[in-house]
């Protein structure tokens, strides 16, 4: 199973950052809840990189109602926001109260009451992380967003065992929804959040398949000659951009969902591959070596126009992606062998490296753009790990058994 592990490398994002206390709930005495809100909210704000959260054993009380706050006491150890809460249960059903409080100007900024049932206190202790992120930054919070990876365990005599996984944001309660002995790769999530699009090679070759979350049922979209890889919705979710080989290069191809009808996107003798969406639709990243080496080019999603290379720095960019407002587009930046990710701000064409490599991939962007996931190496393994848009928090999720690759992280909760 999957746990969230934080892990803060550079210790000047969280000293700027706004400081906040959460206080453990209080839980009704004699309940067997196991879940601890007040830890989950911290570990959520923590890893956004906006909030330094207060040690539990800094505290000089733990309030759980209003009236129960000083906040001359909360002030002199240099909080800005104070987070109480209590738990109540009736029948199967707990009444979750949170209360969001300014420490300087002493008032409540918002209290919020959730109902949820036992197996639903986890993603209710999300819903009020992103209550609580959302009033102090103005940016919706992503706690309630779920991931998909794909894991790959050694088996006997060199065999593997691959696993397309969904899970909650911090890689919490995850569910396998294929399994193969041959590889998976490359998922994608349509617009809505209810289906995944990706490539197997269970039938000995490649192929891209939809599947449908609710119920299971998936369906076969592209099983050309040679490859079908890297599918990628469009915004509207009528469309795919994909990689083929079937007329003997590797190119982008437009796969509209309701007919399976293709059209040709990129006519080049170089190796065309990895496309992306721009969020209006208009647009189209890819990577291409047309240059001799891979780098990352854009264009016209309805062909009417010539690709415009976008990445310069390093000698290798790839894999490139564009955040949710499409105003930033992040990448596997490659330079001497070591492969980091960066990101790139279309409007100054600035570049900057957010990690430390040697070997990162697969990035990609938040719903809200603040933060981006991806895989690297570490040890002999690979994990998934976030780092915040400006480099200065660092997350890893770690894995119990096996290699995790390939996240995708959903733009809907």
């Amino acid at each position: 199973m999957l746990h969230a592990e934080l892990t803060i490398e550079i210790t000047e994002g969280v000293q700027s950052a706004h400081k906040i206390a959460v206080v453990p709930f209080a839980v009704p005495q004699g309940d067997k809840l196991t879940t601890d809100i007040g830890q989950i909210i911290s570990q959520d704000l923590a890893g956004s990189g906006y909030f330094n959260v207060l040690a539990r054993e800094e505290m000089l009380s733990h309030p759980t109602r209003s009236a129960q706050v000083k906040f001359r006491n909360w002030a002199a150890i240099g909080q800005d926001y104070l987070v109480i809460g209590f738990i109540t249960k009736d029948n199967n059903l707990y009444h979750i109260q949170m209360s969001l409080f300014d420490v300087y100007k002493k008032e409540q900024l918002k209290g919020l009451r959730i109902t949820v049932e036992a197996t639903s206190v986890n993603m209710a202790a999300h819903h009020l992380s992103d209550a609580i992120y959302q009033k102090i930054t103005g940016i919706p919070g992503v706690f309630r967003t779920r991931i998909a990876y794909v894991t790959s365990v050694a088996k006997a005599q060199n065999k593997h065992q691959y696993n397309l996984h969904v899970a909650d944001y911090d890689g919490a309660n995850p569910t396998s929804i294929a399994q193969s002995k041959e590889p998976i790769m490359s998922p994608a999530w349509s617009p809505d959040g209810g289906k995944i699009a990706y490539v197997s090679f269970e039938n000995k070759v490649s192929e891209i398949f939809i599947q449908t979350l609710a119920t299971g049922e998936r369906k076969s979209v592209a099983k050309y000659k040679g490859i079908n890889g890297s599918p990628a919705w469009s915004p509207d979710g009528k469309q795919l951009a994909i990689t083929l080989s079937k007329d003997g290069n590797s190119d982008i191809y437009i796969l509209t969902l309701a007919d399976l009808s293709l059209r040709k996107l990129t006519r080049s003798y170089a190796i065309d591959t990895e496309a992306a969406w721009s969020p209006d639709g208009k647009e189209i990243l890819f990577t291409s070596d047309r240059g001799s080496r891979a780098q990352i080019y854009i264009m016209p999603s309805n062909g009417q126009g010539s690709a415009e290379r976008i990445s310069f720095d390093g000698n290798y960019n790839a894999r490139g992606a564009f955040s949710a407002d499409g105003k930033t587009v992040v990448m596997v930046q490659g330079a001497q062998g070591n492969y980091r990710i960066a990101v790139l701000d279309l409007a100054t064409r600035t570049n900057t490296v957010l990690t430390n490599g040697p070997l990162d991939e697969s990035p990609g962007f938040s719903p809200n753009g603040q933060t981006i996931i991806y895989a690297r190496r570490k040890g002999q393994n690979q994990i998934l790990s976030t780092v915040t848009l400006d480099g200065l928090t660092k997350l890893d999720i770690q894995h119990t058994t096996g290699n995790v690759r390939e996240p995708a992280w959903a733009s809907r909760k």
